[in-house]
């Protein structure tokens, strides 16, 4: 087991809030990787398997509704990243110092989000494609320990999935553009545009509330994925996320001492200037990282889908489809396509896999440490953290091995979790945000009107899949 590190620890006040200055910004190109990271994870229920199925059924019809979610999910995951960035701490860590139990709520929603192993189940029925057979469940249980190994093997957590996610970026960029020019055609362009504005705010026939909230649920990033943000940032020490511990593994690196819980900047010139520039290279960052590579992306796999499904009454609920544009991308264009197809497909959503349990991990283990065993020298963070995956991993093992094995399924329970835990921690952003910090960097103006715009977006759907089902019985 590791030694204690030799970082001093941190001498904290009995308000619990530290004052240093804010660090020096970073430069943009060293602020790349937290977008990636979450747009990496995002790129795979809802870009892969969710939005293309919905078009595949539905037609283009719904683009609008993608585009919206994303337009939304930038504000909200802005906001997360801005009480980090001011504060070191994370937005869940907020959250409790109201309450304890809006963490243990969020904690619980995160579990039952990934637990359901969709997102891993998913990418080995799409390997049998690939390969042409073999037990979808089993190779389900083997890639999820064998994620839980990597993850417990890597010295620095986060820059080992920051790696494995650009990878993931880079090769599904690539597919795109290879689709683009072989498969999409300038007709379906014309008409996605069309659909987009003539058919803004309308529903496709078919499509129900309970799609439609996993679908939103599905789009980039979602549920406790964007307030993972809080962490992700912190690890690639943005703003006074420098001054806290990075998460460290307990078995192959050096754990850190404990920092203080909250951090604070002076509201001098010198402060606020570095918090000004921070800030917009942050949105930057993300704006491009995140929200372009999202918005492409569903355009693109939705195209696609269109031009190679839309209209076949063959179509199930289930991941055969996937099998179906397969093979109808190798008759089009050639084998070689499908089997690109097949290989893109299994490894996003297995990265995708990877990227979620180390999301509950995060969320978990912070809330736990710094809420009930912050004395504790047994419990560390890194400790914690490899305690929850292994958790999850275990339990999604037994979900798959009891019979429950159907990815769409699966996402479906996931996805709708998470526009429902969106809606929530989307109300106690904008109290931590405008309360909660000092005036000059609190969110104010259009900033806080697209919260606003955000809790009824979610708030709509949400409502509208629960009287559905109610009428239902």
């Amino acid at each position: 087991m590791s030694q204690p590190a030799t970082r001093p620890e941190t001498t904290v006040p009995p308000s619990g809030i530290v004052t240093q200055d804010l660090p020096e910004p970073m430069s943009l190109r060293r602020m790349v990787g937290p977008g990636v990271v979450a747009v990496g994870i995002g790129l795979a229920a809802g870009e892969i398997v969710l939005w293309p199925y919905l078009t595949a059924i539905g037609g283009l019809g719904l683009l609008w509704l993608a585009f919206a979610t994303l337009a939304v999910q930038f504000v909200i995951n802005m906001e997360i990243e801005r009480y980090t960035l001011a504060t070191g701490q994370t937005a869940v860590a907020g959250f409790s110092r109201w309450w304890k139990g809006w963490g243990i709520i969020i904690c619980l929603a995160g579990a039952f989000q990934y637990v359901w192993p969709g997102w891993a189940t998913g990418g080995s029925t799409v390997f049998t494609y690939l390969v042409g057979g073999g037990d979808a469940v089993w190779i389900t249980v083997a890639v999820l320990v064998l994620i839980g190994v990597l993850l417990s093997v890597s010295k620095v957590i986060y820059r080992t999935v920051e790696r494995v996610e650009i990878v993931k970026v880079a090769l599904t960029l690539f597919f795109l553009a290879v689709v683009v020019v072989f498969v999409i055609s300038a007709a379906s362009w014309g008409e996605g545009a069309k659909e987009t504005v003539v058919g803004f705010g309308q529903i496709p026939e078919g499509i129900t509330f309970t799609l439609l909230l996993s679908a939103i649920g599905a789009a980039g990033a979602g549920g406790v994925h964007n307030l993972v943000l809080s962490n992700w940032i912190r690890d690639k020490r943005y703003g006074m996320g420098a001054h806290v511990p990075r998460l460290i593994s307990p078995i192959t690196g050096q754990e850190e001492a404990s920092g203080a819980d909250r951090y604070a900047f002076p509201q001098d010139e010198r402060n606020l200037d570095r918090w000004r520039t921070w800030w917009k290279r942050a949105n930057i960052e993300h704006l491009f990282a995140f929200l372009l590579v999202c918005f492409v992306t569903i355009t693109v796999m939705s195209l696609l889908a269109y031009d190679t499904l839309f209209g076949r009454d063959d179509l199930k609920s289930d991941t055969s489809f996937l099998r179906i544009e397969g093979d109808v991308l190798a008759a089009e264009v050639g084998t070689w396509l499908k089997l690109l197809f097949f290989a893109i497909a299994a490894v996003s959503l297995w990265a995708a896999a990877m990227g979620l349990l180390d999301v509950i991990g995060r969320v978990a283990s912070d809330f736990l440490r710094r809420n009930y065993l912050a004395t504790s020298t047994r419990w560390t963070e890194a400790r914690l953290y490899l305690a929850v995956v292994w958790g999850e991993i275990v339990l999604g093992s037994g979900i798959l091995l009891a019979g429950f094995s159907q990815p769409i399924g699966l996402l479906l329970v996931s996805t709708c979790a998470a526009s429902v835990v969106t809606l929530l921690y989307s109300i106690l952003l904008v109290r931590l945000n405008v309360k909660d910090l000092p005036a000059a960097i609190r969110m104010r103006g259009w900033r806080l009107g697209g919260m606003i715009v955000a809790i009824g977006f979610y708030g709509f759907f949400a409502i509208a899949m629960v009287v559905t089902q109610i009428q239902k019985l």
